[in-house]
């Protein structure tokens, strides 16, 4: 089943989808979802959007996909070359979605438990985690990393045992690259006793494992999906 991200609706195929967005949703998607419902249509020219109460409207959008642009494309600093606009679809089509568990904010202490392990939504706690590289004297609570996954964060939960020091290194250039509160990267010790791979890509209920760490594949991963969270969507 994929979970509409702009309603409560739930369809049996991508492609199902994809038709309800084109047609209940053409004024507010994202740019990644009017690709998406481009490609679906045939066109190469994409849907454009609704001008609704509009000047204004324009104005902040424009504004925003400026800053997204220059904070995200055009960011000087460590963490690889620019990402791309979006994901390729090879690395995206191996992507698992996850049914959402909820956006619940509990009190701090709160004992959480998650259907997914590593978890990509759920209750979480008021405050969220910024971007960086942790380690498992550093690393937040999960309620934290998990409510900044709602806010668009790309978190990857990797296996302190499994790690090489230059893909730490990697993780601390992403981190110190991408700290936006709604466009971060986090790198947090895996929860699980027993990963299933060294390496989870996670957005919110998004996940991509890699038993070997492949940069290109991190780099399409958060190109589709950064800055794509349910509570503020900047892209």
């Amino acid at each position: 089943m994929v979970d509409c991200e702009y309603c409560d609706g739930s369809f049996d195929s991508e492609d199902a989808y994809l038709d309800h967005l084109g047609s209940a949703h053409e004024g507010e998607l994202g740019s990644i979802d009017q690709r998406r419902v481009a490609e679906r249509d045939g066109s190469d020219e994409g849907r454009s959007l609704s001008l609704g109460p509009a000047i204004l409207i324009g104005v902040v959008g424009f504004s925003i996909a400026i800053v997204v642009y220059v904070v995200v494309f055009m960011g000087a600093g460590g963490g690889g070359s620019s990402l791309p606009d979006s994901g390729d679809q090879a690395v995206v089509s191996q992507v698992t979605t996850q049914e959402s568990e909820g956006t619940q904010h509990v009190d701090r202490g709160t004992e959480l438990t998650y259907e997914h392990m590593p978890p990509t939504s759920g209750p979480h706690y008021a405050d969220w985690a910024t971007g960086g590289y942790y380690d498992d004297e550093t690393a937040p609570p999960l309620g934290e990393v998990v409510h900044a996954l709602e806010h668009g964060a790309i978190v990857v939960y990797y296996d302190p045992d499994g790690i090489d020091p230059d893909v730490r290194e990697s993780f601390r250039q992403y981190g110190n690259r991408y700290t936006d509160d709604f466009m971060s990267f986090l790198a947090v010790p895996t929860p699980v006793e027993d990963p299933a791979a060294t390496y989870v890509l996670t957005a919110w209920t998004k996940r991509l494992d890699m038993d070997e760490y492949d940069e290109e594949t991190m780099r399409q991963f958060m190109a589709e999906y950064i800055g794509r969270g349910p509570e503020q969507q900047v892209r």
